[in-house]
């Protein structure tokens, strides 16, 4: 595991991260932003044919499938789910195996998946999926020192506000790499058929087109979340956000 020790430094109105490796394995020393986090009063929403149950269905509690991830909803650095595994998929080379890991249901489901795009003509590929606060803190400081803070903060999450370290979600490209992590995926074979079949399979697109104001973040065809058959068919139908869905849109 490579350990990533950060300074902190004011840019603009936010905080650039400075990244050096060594061999320790220690995670890095950096604030919680977890802390003080108020639970959210939106837990009782539910959707007609779900029986709710407290771990499944909390927006707040770490293990389940609806926590709810964002720049004002963060989780402790130190995270890491206790039931990732590898995904039996295509993956990019590239990429070490703790990446291309997610938690077991939604490893499974991306699994189903891809076989049923299979059947269909189109090859999918795994571009990245679990990411510890380590692995985030190096991505996110490096597309700030290639575009600056707050270009980076439209396509890229601050360690502790990242889908991807609760192992529930999948960046996905053709097997070409075509348009990979760009916009033009929408447009190919591939990222039409996931848009309208990644819910069958208890996903959703994390950050649709023309909710930015919502979300944080800019259109992101290929960023697809894990959340259960019953919730991603309710937002796909209903054209919702997870935020929109539970009336946590701030503002």
């Amino acid at each position: 595991m490579i350990t990533i020790v950060v300074l902190l430094s004011v840019v603009g109105l936010g905080t650039a991260y400075v990244v050096t490796q060594d061999n320790k394995t220690e995670p890095p020393n950096l604030p919680n932003p977890a802390e003080g986090v108020a639970e959210s009063e939106s837990e009782s929403a539910s959707i007609t044919d779900v029986e709710l149950q407290p771990l499944e269905h909390s927006l707040d509690e770490f293990d389940s499938l609806w926590l709810v991830v964002n720049k004002q909803r963060p989780i402790p650095l130190d995270y890491i789910p206790d039931d990732l595994r590898q995904v039996n998929v295509l993956g990019r080379q590239d990429k070490s195996a703790s990446e291309l890991s997610m938690r077991d249901d939604a490893a499974t489901a991306l699994e189903g998946l891809f076989a049923a795009a299979a059947q269909q003509g189109h090859e999918l590929l795994l571009g990245s999926g679990y990411r510890d606060a380590e692995l985030q803190n190096f991505y996110y400081t490096n597309y700030v020192n290639a575009y600056g803070q707050a270009e980076a903060d439209k396509f890229s999450a601050k360690p502790g506000t990242s889908e991807h370290q609760i192992g529930l979600v999948a960046d996905v490209s053709p097997a070409s790499l075509n348009c990979y992590l760009e916009t033009c995926f929408a447009t190919t074979a591939e990222g039409k058929w996931l848009a309208a079949n990644a819910h069958l399979h208890g996903f959703v697109v994390s950050y649709p087109e023309g909710k930015e104001a919502i979300t944080g973040y800019q259109f992101e065809p290929w960023h697809i979340r894990f959340l259960g058959i019953d919730l991603a068919t309710e937002l796909y139908e209903n054209g919702q956000t997870l935020e929109e869905y539970f009336d946590l849109v701030s503002g």
